[in-house]
């Protein structure tokens, strides 16, 4: 019996139909910086930064995690792109940096197109959104690797910010104030154990009248990007820090940017959080420590802003149709001795 690589279950002829297929998408991200087309070994991007004199380059790596569980259940493949691309471009605008190329890596046991296809097109639409090109990526079909009709994604970004102009927490002092934006939902973090909360007792399709929502489509909200209102306030030189809340909840991720020698202070009664959280403290009793540390609480973004300039800070958010709340400060670690 002949034995080829499609009956061993990797079909060549179908990657390069997905290939094929997505290149329009693609070729839609790219700027004139982009030098290569979709298929090349390597993708090559103009390094060339015109008004910039001692450019730097900022690069983050990361994944969708087990919402990628969600999206199987619901078979919705067009917003975990986006989930990825506005994950990876917050972790590096708060650095200060505005991205530059995205590129994405997609693993599956047995590819299907049209999957893949949808998948991609997130990627597209976050990219144009946040003003960045894919200018590469790899598909990788590992049978037996995966469960039937599932994925794993990863991505990659690339940005750059004025040397001058890094945002790394070191204008922060005592007396600051927690500026937070609200997240719109789970973002990409926590849902291994809200799944096992959730999912044994209701469906995915129970609709919340407090989600306004089914449990589904609540879950799936897309993590998104905060690119726009971290420019917006750094070309004022407003920011001493800012923070993306991921895993690790609020004081995590708000501690990284934080010098030695300071605390935080979060009034955790300041705002409402949505009710997704709440429902799934409730149903699964968890400890109000492990909620804070495992979710962002309906908090996405925290900057840390000097007390004089604050009225400044909220006025230029609203503007842009941000709704900001302070929720809580800084303070030398000594007075808390």
């Amino acid at each position: 019996m002949t034995i080829t690589y499609k009956n061993a279950g990797v079909n060549i002829s179908e990657g390069e139909k997905f290939v094929n297929e997505i290149k329009k998408n693609v070729k839609a991200t790219h700027s004139k910086s982009v030098l290569t087309d979709i298929g090349h070994f390597g993708g090559i991007y103009n390094a060339s930064f015109p008004g910039m004199k001692e450019p730097c380059l900022v690069s983050s790596v990361d994944g969708v995690g087990t919402k990628l569980k969600i999206a199987f259940m619901m078979r919705q493949f067009n917003t975990v792109g986006q989930d990825l691309v506005n994950h990876c471009v917050n972790d590096i605008a708060v650095c200060g940096a505005k991205p530059l190329f995205f590129m994405d890596y997609f693993a599956t046991g047995k590819l299907q197109k049209n999957i893949a296809v949808e998948v991609v097109k997130g990627f597209s639409k976050a990219c144009i959104e946040n003003k960045c090109s894919i200018i590469g990526g790899e598909t990788a079909e590992m049978p037996g690797f995966y469960q039937d009709g599932e994925f794993d994604i990863a991505g990659m970004i690339v940005g750059v910010v004025e040397k001058k102009n890094i945002i790394d927490g070191s204008k922060i002092s005592s007396g600051d104030l927690l500026v937070a934006l609200p997240s719109t939902g789970l973002h990409t973090n926590g849902y291994s154990l809200a799944r096992k909360i959730l999912f044994p007792k209701y469906s995915k399709g129970k609709y919340f009248n407090k989600l306004n929502s089914t449990l589904g489509k609540s879950l799936m909200a897309v993590h998104r990007s905060y690119l726009n209102p971290i420019v917006e306030l750094h070309k004022k030189k407003i920011i001493n820090g800012v923070a993306h809340i991921t895993g690790g909840g609020i004081l995590g991720n708000t501690y990284r940017v934080v010098p030695k020698g300071y605390s935080l202070v979060v009034d955790w009664l300041r705002w409402k959080r949505p009710y997704i959280f709440d429902l799934i403290q409730q149903e699964g009793n968890v400890p109000e420590s492990d909620m804070r540390r495992t979710f962002n609480l309906g908090v996405g973004l925290v900057f840390v802003i000097n007390e004089k300039k604050v009225d400044l800070v909220f006025k230029c958010l609203k503007q842009i149709g941000e709704k900001p709340f302070i929720i809580g400060g800084v303070y030398k670690t000594k007075l808390f001795a």
